[in-house]
């Protein structure tokens, strides 16, 4: 398996992100082949991190794409900053 995290600072209203990865781009990675899970936290003071998990390497990189397109179509006002993204083999999980 393969996780993507992707961590946003300095994110103008939370809650309006949140509303729109839930009901629109949780739907878009559902169709990416291998999806197993995906995360939106909001972690306070401006700051959302998303967590992605992928059957493998293929699917987290697709995820990556159909993130950067989702963002800056749909969260740009929201999300003015570029994400620091962190993505890998997962070596352990439960």
């Amino acid at each position: 398996m393969y996780a993507v995290v992707r961590r946003y600072a300095e994110v103008t209203d939370p809650a309006e992100a949140g509303r729109r990865v839930n009901e629109e781009f949780v739907p878009l990675l559902r169709q990416v082949p291998g999806f197993v899970a995906y995360y939106w936290v909001d972690a306070g003071g401006g700051v959302m991190v998303s967590t992605g998990v992928f059957q493998d390497r293929s699917g987290a990189e697709e995820s990556t794409t159909r993130a950067k397109d989702f963002v800056r179509d749909r969260l740009a006002e929201l999300l003015p900053n570029p994400p620091q993204v962190t993505a890998g083999e997962v070596v352990a999980h439960s």
